[in-house]
């Protein structure tokens, strides 16, 4: 599912120039290669440091669309565009954690075995004209049941490391996962579909 935003700020009437440049608010290499399946190449990569610590009783849909926006606004104000995005695995109303260590992986993995899952893909998109535009996208994703010794290899191979629940859908842990609902772009890192449309509207020359 995706959602549009409201923008914070009415943008003006496309004059047909060129689009300003886009700078693209995050350092993940995976958010930039799926940015380039779209023909879009960032002018530059400028990661936003922000606090992303969960809110009290915040939701997980209300959490990614705030981080999204809080990083494109970390960057903005500039002279173009700033595209930022946030994935967030959700159990429930439960927000799970980046996987820094094995411990956590591991927690992550015996919790999602066999069962049902949500990824929330936010985006934000930071005009020159003052605008802030968003969009999520939802995933329902399950993994088969997992044996220890199914989670012991996954864990061996690293791919957990800096993932938010603990996996990361293109690597092995594809294998692992009985069917998704949704965009699979969504669950890597940045959902094209969303993003392209949410660029189109916001007047970036895109195809």
């Amino acid at each position: 599912m995706a959602q549009d935003s409201i923008e914070v700020l009415p943008r003006e009437e496309s004059t047909g120039n060129p689009s300003p440049r886009l700078i693209l608010a995050s350092a993940s290499p995976r958010r930039r290669e799926l940015l380039s399946r779209l023909g879009v190449t960032p002018a530059s990569i400028e990661a936003a440091d922000i606090d992303e610590n969960p809110r009290p009783r915040e939701l997980p849909r209300d959490y990614a669309r705030r981080m999204a926006s809080e990083k494109a606004l970390a960057v903005a104000p500039c002279d173009g565009f700033v595209l930022a995005g946030d994935t967030v695995v959700a159990c429930g109303r439960r927000i799970l954690p980046k996987a820094e260590d094995q411990a956590t992986a591991r927690a992550c993995l015996t919790l999602l075995s066999g069962r049902r899952h949500r990824v929330l893909s936010a985006i934000a998109l930071w005009g020159p004209d003052g605008s802030l535009r968003d969009r999520l996208s939802e995933t329902v994703v399950r993994f088969k049941p997992l044996s220890s010794q199914e989670i012991d290899a996954y864990i061996a191979g690293g791919e957990w490391d800096g993932k938010a629940g603990g996996y990361a859908i293109q690597g092995s842990a594809e294998g692992l996962i009985a069917w998704i609902s949704g965009s699979h772009s969504g669950v890597v890192g940045l959902p094209l579909f969303e993003t392209r449309a949410l660029l189109k509207a916001a007047g970036f020359a895109i195809a």
